[in-house]
């Protein structure tokens, strides 16, 4: 039985044919019965297996990824290692290196392209981590909730924040997070999508990328200055409620210095009381925060 077993996984291993690489998916399966025949089928389902013969090119087998290991089907001797497999469980689990490189050797190019020193990289992540290579169904990264939950799993902070009142839909699965974000790197710094923030940012809000007449420098420089990206308590993902946001730059121009303490209201016996605290404040007056193409735009006012 051992012999046959190594004789199809050879015959896979060469590409003599896919019949034969279906037949070495079969004898892994004879053993690995933890997998319910619901798992089996989806199993023979998923892009990451054997087709029958002329139906296409041949489709990874068993060993294409886990590789044809002699010693695991033979069993190990005494005080031998008890597996030679890649991707096996602990304690056999392969180095995270050589665990994904199966995946590598094909997914190349395009979005993965930046994966050697980007952050996850780094974290020696697997790519098993957040892919799962033996379902039918769409991976995670093709299903815009499940990818936010997958992402979140590690990403704490930044899924507390999609809970805020203002926070961008990621919860309702209307974006993903690699909308903004490549999660297999970048050539720029960090793992936008385009590289830098405001690029990635003005791809949905294409009305703030001007070039205008008027700038804001905060604006055209980086959104992060004044937006959180991934939710929070203020309105319009503001880093801090106007008008104490603007006034962390602006202190001393064409208004008094003083700091607005939030005291001063207007009220019935003081209607001429502290206006810039009431409504959108500062922007009651200056609404083209991002830039203004009006001649006389030069304060934002229009």
């Amino acid at each position: 039985m051992r012999m046959t077993a190594l004789l199809w996984l050879c015959l896979a291993t060469m590409g003599v044919g896919s019949a034969a690489a279906a037949e070495a998916d079969a004898t892994c399966l004879a053993c690995h019965r933890g997998l319910s025949a619901a798992a089996v089928e989806a199993l023979q389902a998923s892009p990451h297996r054997s087709r029958e013969e002329g139906t296409g090119p041949p489709a990874p087998g068993c060993v294409t990824c886990h590789g044809a290991s002699n010693k695991h089907l033979q069993g190990p001797g005494k005080g031998e290692r008890g597996a030679d497999v890649q991707f096996g469980d602990a304690p056999h689990a392969s180095p995270v290196e050589q665990q994904n490189a199966p995946c590598l050797g094909c997914h190349q190019g395009r979005e993965q392209m930046h994966w050697p020193g980007s952050p996850h990289e780094k974290a020696e992540l697997k790519c098993v981590d957040c892919h799962r290579i033996h379902q039918a169904k769409p991976d995670a990264a093709a299903d815009k909730q499940a990818a936010v939950q997958a992402c979140t799993r590690c990403h704490l902070q930044q899924g507390a924040e999609l809970h805020f009142a203002s926070a961008h839909p990621l919860r309702d699965g209307q974006m993903s997070c690699s909308d903004c974000h490549n999660p297999h790197g970048e050539s720029a710094s960090g793992t936008a999508v385009l590289g830098l923030a405001n690029d990635s940012c003005l791809r949905c809000h294409a009305d703030k990328r001007g070039p205008f007449l008027w700038e804001h420098p905060p604006a055209s420089e980086d959104c992060g200055q004044c937006h959180r990206p991934h939710g929070s308590p203020h309105p319009a993902l503001l880093t801090a409620r106007a008008p104490w946001l603007c006034q962390q730059c602006h202190l001393a121009q064409f208004h008094p210095s003083a700091l607005y303490s939030g005291t001063g209201l207007p009220t019935d016996t003081r209607p001429s009381g502290a206006q810039s605290l009431l409504a959108r404040n500062c922007m009651n007056c200056h609404p083209q925060v991002h830039g203004s193409n009006h001649p006389s735009g030069s304060r934002l006012t229009r």
